[in-house]
């Protein structure tokens, strides 16, 4: 019996390597297992190597597991590329219909499966992935019937004969493979507690923030890893009477956001790296206008088109610092599917209230990872818009006045109102302007109007700017992260607190404005830090170094290679700190 399994199917784009990955995990969270998964993939519609790398677990698990128990091959690629993997007493189940070999004197154990070929017999060679899950459950003795239903959601708009053939498929190769078994190389799970959870991607669950936001309108172009949120929106937004626009660029896509948001309707935008790059000057416009705008950036690897399917982390000081000229900004980070709902919610609150543009920033790893979550609380939901006057008539001004829309103020907040508002007539552009918004390059007003739009930030009001897992009031080394290596830096830490390291942790959810004073006491208590990021010239601990000092404690750890952190690496790096 165990508590815990790596399981892993690969093979070529476009053979079905998602669904079966899919099918499985979907089964295995209905009975009450709690999953995490990973894709690698290709930039390719179809061809080149991919694998779908799923966790499953009795207990709660956030991190790409180290190794590797069962790995279905359905070519001799996918062993060579995953091979090493494999844990000592691993199984291959690979498809016989390539010859499959795996290296010479290895405790790893290999079934060859005709998949192919069973699958054929049954109608179909598409189908194979379904005789590979069949013999995946038969080695970890999983009661078929868990599929039905699965099956059925997913092929039963085909027809009942679809769902029929697949339900074969999946029994024939159950039966192949109990056959072969012996009882010591079951690999038995034990039984999970049965309660129902959600599996879903980050970018599922930034969607469904934004949605219960009360977001209605989304303009976007569709990149990777972005595009899920566009996808989920054009099904949902028209049922709450909202809508989405595909855009002919990103240039477009933030312009149009910057308008709706204008008019008063609640708007966002997501894109990636490329599409950012694109958005900047636009970015600018909303900062010196005020009007509020939510960008989501789904970092991946760059530059230019770079790895557009791979995970990375480059994109943090593009955020901070890449619109010309200065203007307030906030850029947020969350770090769990959970934190991403909510944080969606909040970056439409943050807009509005703050009237800036607001960046929402994940990464590849968080956004297409497909994971357990626990049950949202939506008694947390709630929805401000700051000094927004949408709907009451204004008082008239003296001698045709404009209305000062933007007022110099002590917090830095003007008074908001949308096209229509009686006597709420004023001027809007993208130069320097006085409180009326009429351009002007008075030295004083310019000096009084950026005073003002920075004042708006410098008191920000954010739930959790730095999750902190502090238990020790001086630790051996304090480890800071942002995304999505929050599960693997905690795999990490317990393994290091069995080592008797004492290991605190920081992971920084509010990058900008960043909070330093939150910061900089965990960086004092520590003899060491070690920054944890996917880039290459450590973004994060140039910002920790900047805005906290202590350069002499801060190393960096960082990975660049196209792939996620795990936690044998950080455990190892931290054990090199001493």
């Amino acid at each position: 019996m165990i508590n815990q399994l790596s399981w892993k199917v690969g093979g070529q784009q476009g053979e079905g390597i998602e669904s079966t990955g899919e099918i499985f995990s979907i089964a295995l969270n209905r009975l009450g297992y709690y999953l995490y998964g990973y894709r690698h993939f290709s930039s390719r519609i179809k061809g080149g190597h991919t694998n779908n790398k799923i966790r499953v677990s009795t207990t709660k698990v956030r991190s790409i597991s180290d190794d590797l128990d069962i790995l279905v091959a359905f070519d001799q690629e996918t062993i060579d590329f995953n091979f090493h993997e494999l844990r000592d007493g691993g199984v291959v189940l690979a498809d016989s219909k390539f010859n499959p070999t795996i290296p010479e004197n290895t405790k790893v154990i290999m079934y060859s499966v005709p998949f192919t070929e069973m699958a054929t017999e049954l109608g179909t060679s598409l189908m194979k992935n379904m005789v590979a899950i069949g013999a995946t459950s038969s080695l970890l003795d999983i009661d078929l019937n868990v599929y039905l239903n699965v099956v059925d959601e997913i092929f039963g708009k085909k027809g009942q004969q679809v769902v029929e053939k697949n339900m074969e498929a999946i029994k024939a190769g159950a039966e192949f493979l109990q056959e072969q078994l012996t009882e010591d190389i079951k690999m038995k799970l034990e039984k999970a507690d049965g309660n129902k959870r959600m599996f879903m991607i980050g970018n599922d669950a930034i969607a469904m923030g934004f949605l219960a936001g009360g977001a209605r309108f989304m303009p976007a172009y569709p990149i990777t890893p972005a595009s899920e949120i566009m996808e989920y929106l054009i099904a949902k937004l028209p049922e709450y009477g909202g809508t989405v626009i595909q855009t002919e660029d990103e240039i477009a896509a933030c312009t149009m956001a910057i308008g709706a948001n204008y008019a008063g309707v609640r708007t966002l935008t997501a894109s990636a790296g490329p599409g950012l790059s694109l958005m900047m000057e636009a970015i600018g416009l909303s900062g010196i206008t005020e009007i509020p705008l939510v960008i989501v950036d789904t970092q991946r690897g760059g530059p230019s088109t770079g790895l557009p399917t791979k995970q990375e982390q480059s994109d943090l000081m593009a955020m901070i610092y890449g619109t010309h000229g200065e203007i307030p900004k906030i850029v947020m980070a969350p770090s769990t599917v959970q934190e991403a709902f909510y944080d969606a919610i909040e970056a439409l609150n943050l807009a509005e209230e703050y009237q800036c543009p607001v960046i929402l920033l994940t990464d590849l790893q968080l956004s297409l990872g497909k994971q357990t979550v626990e049950p949202l609380d939506y008694s947390k939901i709630e929805i401000r818009r700051g000094k927004l006057n949408i709907d009451q008539d204004l008082p008239e001004l003296e001698n045709k006045e404009y209305f000062k829309r933007y007022e110099v103020t002590e917090d830095g907040i003007s008074p908001r109102v949308v096209p229509g508002v009686k006597n709420g007539i004023h001027h809007v552009t993208g130069v320097e302007h006085n409180e009326q918004g009429k351009p002007s390059e008075v030295a004083s007003n310019r000096k009084d109007q950026m005073d003002k739009r920075f004042r708006k930030v410098s008191n920000i009001k954010f739930n959790t700017p730095v999750h902190k897992d502090a238990k020790h009031e001086e630790a051996d080394v304090l480890i800071v992260g942002f995304n999505s290596t929050r599960g693997t830096i905690e795999e990490a830490m317990g393994r290091l607190e069995k080592d008797g390291v004492k290991v605190n942790h920081a992971h920084i959810r509010l990058l900008h404005p960043f909070p330093s004073e939150e910061v900089l006491p965990l960086v004092k208590s520590a003899k060491k830090v070690l920054v944890i990021e996917n880039n290459a010239t450590g973004q994060l601990a140039n910002i920790m170094k900047m805005n906290v000092g202590h350069a002499e404690k801060i190393t960096s750890f960082l990975k660049y290679d196209g792939n996620p952190f795990l936690p044998h690496e950080i455990h190892t790096k931290c054990k090199e700190l001493f």
